[in-house]
């Protein structure tokens, strides 16, 4: 049973990292695109507009989403009870943020921030309808299944995104992409997965639901407020181009970090919460999950920061080149993040989202002092408090795990040293690479496969355990998919 449930967690892994790379491939590339046409100041508005969203966006959703996943016998009772209230959530968030609107562009003195603010928006009401559906994914399995029409919805909004681009609509290419994209990934999910809400409702459940779901609530919150909060101050006391050189920096690596996250996150929560009695095949699993991403991640980043400047001279042109800088702090910070997701997955799986919170308040408090100590130097310092910033987060969320799961801090950062000691040294011939009387492509092109060839090489000759585990999951899920 334990070996069925393994292979069906992979399989469930693989899908959504494929589903997750389309997506994320896709808006990639419309994103060059975009960026090439429009000026950096475009940028900074919409990344200030989607500050707002974001964090009206955590209480549209309220946690449910998760306490969903996470309760061993939900049925249509609870998933109808939760859909109802996220819409009704949603819409009010809206209403309030359309009658807002006039008053945040006054505070941040641009008044084109009104019809933008009031159309991206409307995201909110419908991120709040399929937040449900997106549970019942998560808590069947079912990524397979929505692999198709995610990619469906995603090629239609970049088409509207590109034409938009050409035909001279400026920001308003970037607002409506957004919100198509938003709007055609709800509706094929409605229409491909089972579940439809009922004409049934209870408070009851819903207070259920909420006892574990306002901690995960205030803990988003926290966390959302938090990562947004060097976008509102960077928009207040810099320049909108500021603004968007640093959050296109954060773009690139975060890409990458995106997709293996957030694939590992959704289904290792639900395949956790299944095993939720059994702290040793927890504590496995983590362990796992951290080995297994930080593998794959720490040469993505660590190869990414040294090839940033030929990357985005070709990619974005010079016009971009401020975000270089950027673009490495965040490198280095994102390689830590599956660490944390496999964390804080393992202490929501057991149902103990106080311990959730309590990290979320420590982590918080820590950031804020940070970017309060460097906000009056310059956004460069604000970016460097990120890389102290994310040691101690790394320290404070294995804290708990040391009691739960006895799987201490010093134990996982021996499990990734390796992997990211080999990162490091691939990295180091990478860089001189650069020094070459090539082109920029040329370049850039023998960069990566020196990378590469250096760090499949090396795992090979070292007998890395977690290369030949990839390589076994990588024939196993070939051979299923040929039956």
């Amino acid at each position: 049973m334990s070996q069925n449930n393994n292979l069906k967690a992979l399989s469930n892994l693989l899908w959504r990292f494929f589903e997750r790379i389309g997506v994320q491939g896709v808006n990639f590339i419309v994103s060059i695109i975009l960026a090439r046409l429009l000026e950096p100041s475009a940028y900074g508005t919409i990344a200030l507009v989607n500050v707002f969203t974001s964090i009206l966006g955590v209480f549209a959703i309220s946690g449910f989403g998760t306490a969903l996943v996470q309760k061993k016998d939900a049925d249509d009772l609870d998933f109808s009870s939760v859909f109802y209230f996220n819409l009704f959530m949603s819409i009010g968030l809206y209403v309030l943020l359309f009658f807002s609107a006039p008053l945040i562009s006054s505070f941040y003195r641009d008044m084109q921030l009104i019809p933008v603010i009031r159309i991206m928006g409307l995201t909110l009401i419908i991120n709040g309808i399929n937040n449900v559906q997106n549970a019942y994914i998560s808590r069947n399995l079912l990524f397979r299944k929505t692999f198709f029409s995610t990619l469906t919805a995603t090629f239609t909004s970049a088409i509207i995104g590109i034409v938009m681009a050409y035909t001279n609509f400026g920001i308003w290419a970037l607002v409506f992409q957004g919100l198509s994209s938003s709007f055609f990934s709800t509706l094929i999910i409605w229409l491909t997965i089972p579940w439809k809400p009922k004409w049934i409702f209870s408070s009851e459940r819903l207070k259920g639901l909420f006892s574990f779901g306002w901690k995960l609530l205030t803990s988003s919150l926290l966390d959302t407020v938090y990562n947004n909060i060097r976008s509102l101050i960077i928009g207040k006391m810099y320049s909108s181009a500021d603004l968007a050189f640093y959050n296109k920096g954060r773009i690139f690596p975060y890409f990458i970090i995106d997709n293996i996250n957030t694939s590992i996150g959704s289904v290792l929560l639900p395949t956790m919460s299944q095993e939720q009695d059994n702290k040793t095949r927890i504590k496995s699993m983590t362990r796992r999950a951290i080995r297994t991403s930080t593998y794959i991640m720490a040469p993505m980043m660590i190869g990414l920061a040294v090839c940033a400047k030929p990357f985005i001279h070709l990619i974005l042109t010079d016009k971009w080149l401020n975000c270089v800088f950027f673009l490495r702090i965040f490198c280095i910070t994102f390689m830590f993040y599956p660490i944390h997701t496999a964390n804080l997955n393992a202490i929501n799986a057991m149902g103990r989202s106080d311990w959730f919170l309590k990290l979320e308040i420590v982590k918080k408090i820590v950031g804020v002092t940070l970017v309060l100590a460097t906000m009056f130097i310059s956004v460069e310092a604000m970016a460097y408090s990120l890389l102290l910033n994310t040691l101690l987060a790394t320290m404070i969320n294995a804290y708990p795990n040391k009691k739960l799961l006895n799987y201490s801090w010093t134990e996982q950062m021996k499990d990734i040293l390796p992997h990211i000691t080999l990162s490091v040294l691939m990295g180091i011939p990478v860089l001189m690479l650069q020094f070459l009387p090539l082109s920029q492509i040329a370049i850039l092109i023998i960069q990566i496969l020196t990378g590469a060839v250096i760090y499949i090489s090396a795992s090979a000759l070292l007998k890395l355990e977690i290369f030949n585990y990839l390589l076994g999951v990588a024939k196993d899920f070939l051979k299923n998919g040929k039956k």
